[in-house]
């Protein structure tokens, strides 16, 4: 074979079978999504139409009788069997054979001569056929000669009157005439066959494909919402840490700059205490910087707790004794989850709008417990409260925690602020009480 036509004939085989397949899974993918009530109705639906279909195509005007048929078939194929060619004319019937005359050839022939006899009596005024002259006896070597020249072949002539001739012709036209209609019955019937089994084989087979395939079918859909929905929340959560990651950069420690002036004036003043603050201030930029500088979005409350007493230390060498702590967080909460920063926002904002501004100062408590499955910390001071001295404050911290909260836990989270009695502000943090990935 010519290469090119081969290769042609694999590519356009490989083209059949690639729609076959398409074919194939679009049939699959919208059987499988019916429900089994659907089917059922369009399996009906689809038999009925076939019904129809068949009895529109494949039917026949005037059905014969089927033994009828067998009948009148099986004596055609036996005298096509038995005879080679028939002739009938106005003298009678012409049988031509290849073989010797069967028995049942014979029983006709003397049949055929006895009807023709009756009719001739039956029938005086008929015309007495010519009588023919006698022949002449064939010589033994003329004989030899005809039966070399046409081996097995004889000739068979019933004279009959022209009459029956007529009525034998008409009736062999109209059982020639039987015999194509019965033939064309046959196909039709085979067609209607043919076609009613293609109606069920296809029901049979789209029931096989969503018996066998929607199963699988199912789990390749629910895989792929959940590929989707997995997706989609690694983008939101991946929006998520970039918002608190430009939020938590937001929040800057506000003892800075106040802690670095207070070393610069105390290094020219009372040089041993600078040395004590800037040790301190070291200390605290050592614990903050690193939780700073952290791309999780939950840590736990143990290092948040130490970096804010790092941070009450520095403050207390700068207020000295007009600062009073208090520090109760157990030992058995240390390891639960809490947000990073969280905590620190809160201890500037007690200090910078509360304690910092009172002349006597204050005390401020840090208290963390667990009460209806949720972690409850808060922060309360005695300072100034709310309204006493105007602020120039954005209130970007307290906006940003609030963010921060429900970017991580939706509505189970919440941020409370709330005087203090007799003076002063509480602010409390609510969290899902849950264990950190790690411990300090």
């Amino acid at each position: 074979m010519n290469p090119d036509t081969l290769h042609t004939l694999k590519h356009i085989l490989s083209e059949l079978a690639a729609w076959l397949k398409r074919v194939f899974d679009l049939t699959a993918a919208w059987v499988t999504q019916l429900s089994w009530w659907k089917f059922i109705v369009f399996a009906v639906f689809t038999l009925s139409i076939g019904g129809i279909l068949q009895d529109s195509l494949f039917s026949s005007s005037e059905p014969q009788p089927a033994a009828q048929k067998k009948k009148s078939h099986a004596s055609a194929s036996s005298t096509a069997r038995s005879l080679s060619d028939i002739k009938i004319d106005s003298t009678g019937i012409h049988i031509t054979t290849d073989g010797p005359i069967p028995a049942q050839a014979k029983a006709k022939d003397a049949q055929a001569k006895a009807q023709s006899d009756v009719a001739n009596e039956s029938n005086p005024s008929a015309k007495p056929p010519m009588p023919t002259p006698p022949a002449t006896p064939p010589t033994p070597a003329d004989a030899d000669k005809a039966a070399q020249s046409m081996p097995g072949h004889t000739d068979i002539h019933i004279n009959l009157p022209p009459e029956v001739v007529e009525k034998l012709s008409d009736a062999i036209d109209s059982a020639a005439d039987d015999a194509a209609e019965q033939e064309i019955e046959g196909y039709r019937e085979k067609s209607s066959t043919w076609f009613m089994n293609f109606v069920l084989l296809l029901v049979v087979g789209l029931f096989a494909i969503k018996f066998l395939m929607g199963g699988k079918k199912r789990a390749e859909a629910q895989a792929a919402a959940a590929n989707a929905a997995a997706e989609r929340e690694t983008l939101q959560r991946q929006v998520t840490e970039a918002k608190m990651q430009i939020m938590q950069a937001q929040v800057e420690p506000h003892c800075l700059f106040t802690t670095l002036a207070s070393v610069e004036h105390l290094i020219e003043t009372d040089p041993p205490r600078a040395s004590a603050m800037q040790r301190s201030l070291i200390q605290y930029l050592r614990a903050v910087l690193p939780q700073m500088r952290e791309t999780s979005a939950v840590t736990n409350l143990g290092r948040e707790a130490d970096m804010v007493r790092a941070y009450l230390d520095l403050l207390k060498m700068r207020m000295e004794e007009r600062l009073q702590v208090e520090f109760q967080v157990p030992e058995g909460l240390r390891s639960a989850a809490f947000p990073p920063m969280m905590l620190q926002s809160l201890v500037e904002n007690a200090i910078k709008h509360g304690l910092e501004g009172k002349e006597e100062g204050g005390t401020l408590r840090v208290t963390a417990e667990v009460a209806h499955n949720k972690l409850r910390v808060c922060v309360t001071d005695d300072g100034m409260g709310f309204g006493v001295v105007p602020s120039t404050s954005t209130g970007l911290g307290l906006q940003s925690i609030r963010e921060r909260l429900k970017l991580l836990h939706g509505q189970q989270a919440q941020l409370i602020i709330a005087p203090n009695s007799p003076s002063g502000v509480v602010s409390t943090i609510e969290v899902p009480y849950q264990l950190a990935v790690y411990n300090s």
